[in-house]
């Protein structure tokens, strides 16, 4: 039932991709805002008391539901499962920006790269160069893909998959949420989501990051991963980063000159040997993107194929 679930869902969001500013997006995001103006008083304990009161408003319910619809009938349950992983992958939600900026790239426009990743990315482009959009487009895909799809392929196989799906992608939006707007960046409020999704976070992230390695080049993958993923503050990102960088043979992350300030937490990096060594790879360009593209579609046919070979196993 899983994999017939997965599968399902995904021909259904080739097909009809759920819009960003969908209602069910939007409520939980309203929830998630009268929450956080509710019990916000500047203490990490009320970030604690809100993030359960959002995980367990919108997670139990989805376990509920699954419930009758197991008393009901194995197909209801097929069903409700399909509406929650349709509901819960991202797969199409970000692969227009990353598609209107690879054919931005491909015909020399650059500004139209730039506004396109502008938008996507929410940061200042004015002045990049090709590489450095070339360089920020790969590492948002590849961090969107892990959570939007195989962060939630993971949770969904646990008991009452639908409920751990929901409860995966409430937590990490929450972590930014409630930590990325400028107001919210020295309030402790956000500072246990945070947290709680790091270790949510743990088991997924590096999966992704193997099912990178098996799929793409990987000896540097796996050196990239050993070697560089701690030039990260969020350790996760840099997991994920490092074995797709060396998957793909692409830098990913800041130009080593200013990975101390930008992307390192400085007390665990030792100046000189980032100086002596070079992280495996070139620069990042136009092919990086397609290249990107190849490697997410090989690891999620990898996801599949294990899906399928853990439901026969099952079945049998």
């Amino acid at each position: 039932m899983t994999f017939i679930s997965i599968l399902c869902a995904l021909l259904i969001e080739q097909l009809k991709p759920l819009r960003a500013d969908n209602p069910i997006y939007l409520l939980i995001q309203n929830l998630a805002e009268k929450i956080e103006a509710s019990f916000n008083a500047g203490k990490l304990q009320h970030g604690r008391f809100g993030w359960w009161i959002v995980v367990a408003a919108l997670s139990l319910p989805a376990a509920l539901i699954y419930w009758l619809c197991l008393r009901i009938s194995p197909f209801a349950a097929l069903v409700w499962n399909v509406i929650i992983v349709y509901l819960t992958l991202g797969f199409r939600r970000y692969s227009h920006y990353f598609t209107s900026i690879q054919l931005a790239l491909s015909s020399g426009d650059e500004d139209a790269a730039r506004r396109y990743l502008s938008e996507w990315t929410h940061l200042d482009t004015a002045g990049m160069e090709v590489s450095e959009i070339s360089r920020i487009t790969v590492e948002r895909a590849l961090i969107a893909t892990h959570r939007n799809v195989f962060g939630v392929f993971f949770w969904f196989l646990m008991p009452v998959g639908p409920a751990c799906a929901v409860m995966y992608r409430v937590a990490e939006y929450l972590a930014r949420a409630w930590n990325e707007p400028e107001h919210m960046k020295n309030e402790e409020f956000g500072i246990y989501a945070t947290r709680v999704f790091y270790w949510i976070d743990w088991i997924p992230a590096r999966l992704t990051a193997v099912a990178f390695a098996v799929v793409g080049n990987f000896e540097d993958a796996v050196y990239s991963w050993r070697n560089y993923a701690d030039r990260w503050k969020d350790e996760v990102v840099g997991i994920i980063l490092s074995a797709g960088g060396g998957a793909l043979g692409v830098r990913l992350g800041e130009p080593e000159e200013k990975a101390l300030i930008l992307n390192a937490d400085a007390s665990a990096v030792d100046v000189d040997s980032l100086e002596l060594e070079s992280q495996p790879g070139t620069e990042a360009s136009p092919r990086a993107l397609q290249s990107a593209v190849g490697l997410v579609w090989r690891a999620l046919l990898l996801w599949m194929l294990l899906l399928l070979l853990l439901s026969f196993a099952v079945w049998l």
